[in-house]
């Protein structure tokens, strides 16, 4: 589109959001800039209706080589680490994955480093090349994790595994990735684009919008929850909202009738008034 950021494309066809970051001369290193506009992409995304999957992807070679350390402005400024008014510049990609109402997808096309791999914990599916490689290596560059991911990655991948990729900082492979949990599957470099898009159309053409939505929600702010009880009351309450719909009574026809089903539930309209049920967390 003639009207996106430096560094990112974005491509909307059948119900899917695909953001492409642009910088593969930087092997898509990222700036604060770049992480604010891509906050507002994912913005975009996620209040159109017409988008019922977000994948995220990169150009060239790389996914994303993490943050741009050759002194570009990355950590300096009136919100550089001295300000007195720092905050995490890949916490606020990961925290605007979290609260999406769209579920996204992230296709490692190859190596991912540093906030390169923790932008993405917050996704709903993470799939990679089989060219791909990860490092998580912040103690070998003297700083210490970000972009939330001492709260993503343990719960993702357990705690044993989350402190030997952390305090090590080495390098693994896309093997070790997928046995470990933290990308659901691999493929040929040139069946990677075609793998996400499949996940993201079956979502589309499969889900409610509306029960994503609250689905997606749900399963994110559980995983936190101190009693099983929390979730029951969550789901009794989404349970109740949804039976009666439009939605509903086309799931249950599509189901008898064995056709594909046809929902009409907006996201931006059609979710439950009192929704939502959980706090947002300031700073």
């Amino acid at each position: 589109m003639s009207d996106d950021p430096p560094f990112f494309r974005i491509e909307i066809a059948d119900h899917v959001a695909t953001i492409t970051f642009d910088r593969a001369d930087k092997l898509n290193a990222f700036t604060r800039a770049m992480a604010m506009d891509l906050t507002a992409l994912i913005d975009r995304a996620d209040r159109d209706d017409a988008v019922r999957a977000i994948i995220l992807t990169g150009e060239g070679r790389a996914f994303c080589a993490g943050a741009d350390l050759s002194g570009t402005g990355t950590f300096t400024g009136a919100d550089g680490p001295d300000s007195g008014n720092f905050r995490d510049f890949g916490g606020f990609i990961t925290l605007r994955l979290f609260d999406c109402q769209t579920p996204v997808i992230v296709a490692f096309n190859g190596p991912a480093a540093g906030m390169g791999v923790t932008m993405a914990l917050a996704a709903d599916y993470r799939i990679a090349s089989t060219t791909a490689k990860f490092a998580l290596p912040f103690v070998r560059r003297g700083i210490v994790p970000e972009s939330c991911s001492s709260w993503f990655l343990p719960r993702l991948v357990g705690l044993p595994q989350a402190l030997d990729w952390m305090l090590s900082g080495r390098t693994f492979g896309a093997g070790e990735a997928l046995a470990a949990g933290l990308v659901r599957s691999l493929h040929a470099p040139d069946d990677l684009a075609d793998a996400a898009q499949h996940i993201a159309r079956e979502i589309a053409t499969q889900g409610a919008p509306v029960s994503v939505a609250l689905t997606r929600g749900m399963l994110w702010r559980m995983a936190g929850a101190a009693h099983p009880m929390a979730a029951h009351r969550i789901e009794s309450r989404a349970l109740a909202a949804r039976f009666g719909t439009a939605d509903t009574r086309e799931g249950m026809a599509s189901f008898l009738e064995k056709r594909a089903p046809h929902f009409e539930g907006r996201v931006s309209a059609d979710m439950p008034a009192d929704f939502p049920w959980w706090p947002r967390e300031d700073f």
